[in-house]
């Protein structure tokens, strides 16, 4: 049955009203929350907000670094230490690195430009972080519905946003509802604030319904892939943030790797691909095993034949990041809602941080949305709030990486030396700004023309396969459900994918959700193993003829990251 055949025989949905309704439980969704509250408070009346959540709790899909630069929490909550917000270990150290194969040369610290600097910063498992911050937005009174993904954009009769709807409960597999049926509800506001993170699903639709990315650069992305280990003692040195650039990955192909030393003997790992990669050969999840393998990673893991306690690794995950800046960003608000956080695009790529900027954009729209209700207006636009971010010190810092992500074009070494340059000897003050003109999917060469990639089998010990990597992921879907992963066009993964590119999608998704194989009738066919999605969204991006499209599965489906 289609939604509309659901709400006729159902319907209609229950409506619960409120003054903003935020969909994301992220930092920017929940920092918006916070600051309506305060506001609030100070002004002396009553705002209603509520937070939709489509993980199973606050933190649950989360997935960063992380290191954080704390200039927004100090704004938001500037008492955030006597609370006891998870922020336990600033950074001591750092370093940056360009590898070879077998080697690697570290940049002097005091030639790293200040957009590679972390003193003051704190290294951080996000989750955690999110899970605090709920607790303060409930403090204040704001309503959080974990476990609920709004999935589908509601308009008033004049294409304003009314609000949204979550996903119906129970239905199976053929698309019929079954024993557990529960229709969905909509939660609808004067404004709604969409928060949920890199590639939404609703953000998506939005910046198509309202043509919000009109002349800006396409969006690019990045495909990050983590993992948390507990080391050694001695092998472990808390707050050293190591970054490393170069190996494994060829000179054409934009990509770096992160290992943060956290507290309690933990160190977070990981890899971050550009998603405009040309190779549809190139695996991200391999590449990141293969980095683990360098000597000056693999360090870290070994070390039992000098008395060391083996290395455990103890979670896994994987989400894309926005990478465009501010060259891409769209507008950000239309009528009757904004966009805030990642699901705009503001994370600093030349930084590697977003959390900062997500909390920062949720102030600034929630500012905005307080002071128009406060003013009697309802699901216009929030004009302020884009006024706000233009005068900010947020839209200070992503002018001065514009170009960070664009000298890539020209490969590792010209991008080095210019961004070296740039950020270094001209402080981000470069007097033009370089565009690019491509979305990443738009970049994948035909599989004749490039050259397969042998990645080496995994030792089971400091690498691994995907499947053992998904199940620390604690990836869990209802199993009889329509699948979320959902193909407009049926035949393209066989007749395109697979024969003109050799099947990226069983090489860029890092969970194994994809797999070419045989049928009974000796024709391939695109199994989709939708239960393993950890919820990446990489799959939307980077699908050759854009096919696949990512949708809510039942809310408080997907990973649960306990802290990643």
């Amino acid at each position: 049955m289609t939604n509309e055949e659901i709400l006729a025989q159902y319907g209609p949905r229950e409506a619960m009203e409120y003054d903003v309704v935020i969909v994301g439980g992220g930092p920017a969704g929940l920092s918006t929350a916070i600051r309506l509250k305060q506001q609030a408070t100070s002004a002396g009346q009553e705002l209603s907000v509520v937070v939709l959540e489509k993980g199973s709790e606050p933190g649950a899909h989360i997935l960063s670094g992380a290191v954080i630069d704390p200039r927004a929490l100090n704004e938001l909550i500037p008492d955030w230490k006597a609370k006891g917000a998870p922020l336990n270990q600033l950074v001591t150290d750092e370093a940056m690195s360009f590898f070879s194969e077998k080697s690697a040369f570290r940049t002097p610290n005091f030639l790293l430009p200040e957009c590679s600097q972390n003193h003051g910063n704190y290294v951080v498992r996000l989750g955690h972080v999110v899970k605090w911050l709920a607790e303060q937005a409930e403090g204040l009174g704001v309503e959080i519905f974990p476990g609920f993904a709004a999935a589908e954009v509601l308009f008033n009769a004049d294409g304003s946003v009314k609000g949204v709807a979550t996903g119906n409960m129970g239905v199976a597999k053929s698309g019929e509802p079954g024993d557990n049926f529960q229709i969905g509800m909509e939660l609808l506001g004067k404004y709604t604030i969409f928060a949920e993170g890199a590639r939404g699903h609703l953000g998506k639709q939005l910046i198509a319904q309202f043509s919000l990315d009109d002349g800006k650069d396409p969006q690019t992305y990045g495909i990050g892939i983590k993992e948390l280990w507990e080391i050694d003692p001695a092998r472990h040195q808390p707050g050293f943030v190591f970054h490393s650039a170069g190996w494994p990955m060829e000179s054409d192909t934009y990509g770096g790797a992160f290992l943060y030393h956290l507290e309690d003997n933990k160190i977070a790992l990981g890899f971050i691909t550009g998603l405009g990669y040309s190779n549809p050969y190139l695996s991200p999840f391999e590449e990141f095993q293969r980095w683990k393998t360098h000597p000056n990673v693999r360090w870290y893991f070994e070390g039992e034949e000098h008395g060391l306690k083996p290395a455990k690794r103890l979670a896994y995950g994987a989400r894309a990041i926005t990478a465009g800046g501010l060259l891409s960003l769209p507008k950000t608000i239309f009528p009757g809602g904004a966009l805030v956080g990642c699901d705009a695009g503001f994370l600093n790529v030349s930084r590697i941080k977003g959390v900062h900027a997500a909390m920062k954009t949720g102030m600034l729209a929630a500012e905005a949305a307080f002071e128009a209700i406060k003013n009697g207006r309802q699901h216009d636009e929030l004009s302020a709030y884009p006024e706000a971010f233009e005068a900010s010190w947020l839209h200070a810092e992503l002018n001065k990486s514009r170009n960070f992500k664009s000298w890539f074009k020209w490969g590792l070494t010209v991008a080095t030396l210019a961004n070296g340059f740039e950020q270094f000897a001209l402080r981000g003050n470069f007097p033009w700004t370089l565009h690019r003109d491509k979305p990443d999917h738009a970049y994948l060469k035909p599989a004749s023309e490039c050259k397969p990639i042998n990645y080496p089998k995994p030792d089971g010990k400091i690498t691994f396969d995907r499947l053992s990597s998904v199940f620390i992921s604690s990836a869990n879907h209802e199993e009889n459900q329509p699948s979320h992963l959902t193909l407009k066009d049926a035949s393209a993964p066989v007749k395109i994918n697979l024969a003109k590119y050799a099947g990226p999608e069983a090489r860029y998704c890092p969970a194994g959700v994809y797999e070419f194989i045989r049928g009974e009738d000796g024709q391939d066919k695109l199994q989709i193993n939708a239960a393993n999605c950890v919820h990446c969204k990489t799959c939307d991006i980077k699908d050759p003829t854009q096919n696949i499209v990512w949708v809510t599965p039942e809310g408080g489906g997907g990973p649960n990251y306990s802290g990643m």
